[in-house]
């Protein structure tokens, strides 16, 4: 922020936004999913309400662009930071919320995660890597391999995923950990070969 004198933090937005996303994704899905267990909705939170999925719909929009970073930031890949992404749609989220009140922040919320929601509804919640094993063994096809890469310093790794049958790659996807990354290659790999059941787009958890 010292980079850039006047322009005023998103930390504040950030903290209201992460508050309002969960009660508005708890919401839709108690209401649109009344079969469910507690597990299971809570499953199907979990499946967008974390940094891979987040960030995921960030860079769609091509919010990492229009941050304001600072130069060591900037230099070191901070506008693809699946952590510094996903605060950024928190904090967009929390504006939308303050501007329009709940019902306009929960019409952004079904347009940017109501896909993946239903693809987790669909698949099981957030393990995307079961649901694609299931789907290649209905298929006769080989079991999923993942190779997974990582990049950054310590504190701020990003993690590269691909997953591959043979030596064909189904889907690819990042993360702040390696299980994040290897889920987002699954649903990415899971839209591919199942696009009509997945209703959209979206990353996993």
């Amino acid at each position: 922020m010292s980079e850039h004198p006047g322009e005023e933090s998103n930390e504040r937005l950030e903290f209201l936004g992460d508050a309002v996303l969960g009660w508005l994704v708890a919401e839709s899905v108690f209401h649109r999913h009344p079969e469910l267990t507690e597990g299971r909705l809570t499953d199907l939170r979990k499946a967008v309400v974390n940094a891979g999925a987040l960030a995921s719909v960030a860079d769609e929009l091509g919010l990492g662009e229009v941050l304001f970073l600072g130069k060591g930031e900037a230099a070191a890949g901070g506008r693809a930071k699946p952590s510094i992404l996903s605060d950024a749609l928190e904090a967009v989220l929390a504006a939308v919320y303050l501007d329009g009140g709940p019902d306009a922040a929960q019409d952004l919320v079904a347009r940017l995660l109501g896909p993946a929601l239903e693809r987790a509804a669909r698949f099981g919640g957030s393990d995307h890597k079961t649901a694609l094993q299931e789907q290649l063994a209905r298929r006769a096809s080989g079991p999923p391999a993942y190779h997974v890469a990582e990049d950054g310093p310590d504190h701020a790794k990003v993690f590269q995923a691909r997953v591959l049958v043979g030596d064909a790659e189904l889907g690819s996807g990042t993360g702040r950990s390696k299980k994040q990354a290897e889920q987002a290659a699954a649903a990415e790999a899971l839209q591919r070969l199942a696009p009509d059941a997945l209703g959209g787009t979206g990353a996993g958890a």
